[in-house]
């Protein structure tokens, strides 16, 4: 799964990867959690690309109330698009999140160890998602998403069995069109999954109140406590 990710790379950056305006009031966020706004990207037939906040966490819209949504946080993207919740987001509001990294734990016995991955110098990568509207017969209607996982690949399978679905650069306008197939987007990302890259980081990311560069700066992991059986 995914439970947390980081976004620290400048608007700057994120127009040059992604093509898009950036919000003006985005920040550096180092240790995003489920149920925040998080700025994602969705298609827009008349103007392309379009980024803006949505919630962590999809309500479907046949929801009672937005309580689901934190157990929605992430969907396989190997059922997807056959669940209840998901399939008509699957065929009709896909979305990407950018992130330049995102967390995992690994249990050493002795606790949960987190480590922080992401791409060598910090490039921004897509990771995917779908996207529903939600509205309770009285109030706003609230935008949701929940990311797409897969099977880990062999760097990241030492840590956890899931990652993210990165969609591939060149994939973008594809998986975001929803006139367009997504199941090879879905097939080429599988097959070429990104080189991430590692490091502990200490307990302090475990609390979703500490949002700061002290969550990813790495820091000597848990000692390893072996089994006695």
């Amino acid at each position: 799964m995914c439970g947390r990710f980081t976004l620290t790379s400048t608007p700057e950056a994120l127009a040059e990867r992604f093509g898009i305006e950036p919000p003006t009031s985005l920040a550096p966020r180092y240790n995003i959690a489920p149920t925040q706004d998080v700025l994602a990207i969705r298609w827009d037939p008349k103007a392309g690309r379009s980024a803006s906040f949505l919630r962590w966490g999809l309500i479907p819209p046949w929801a009672p109330d937005p309580s689901v949504a934190a157990r929605m946080i992430n969907a396989r993207v190997e059922t997807a698009g056959e669940r209840r919740a998901y399939r008509d987001a699957w065929s009709e509001r896909r979305c990407v999140v950018p992130a330049d990294g995102f967390f995992e734990w690994q249990d050493v016995g002795a606790g949960r160890q987190p480590y922080w991955l992401g791409l060598e110098h910090g490039v921004p990568f897509a990771m995917g998602g779908l996207w529903e509207r939600w509205r309770a017969e009285e109030g706003p209607i609230i935008e949701s998403f929940t990311l797409l996982t897969t099977d880990a690949s062999p760097l990241v399978a030492r840590i956890h069995d899931r990652m993210p679905l990165v969609i591939p650069q060149e994939c973008l306008e594809d998986w975001l069109d929803a006139s367009r197939d997504p199941e090879p987007v879905v097939e080429q990302a599988r097959a070429q999954p990104p080189a991430f890259i590692s490091h502990s980081v200490g307990t302090r990311v475990n609390d979703v109140h500490h949002d700061d560069p002290s969550c990813v700066t790495p820091a000597d992991p848990l000692p390893r406590q072996e089994s006695l059986f």
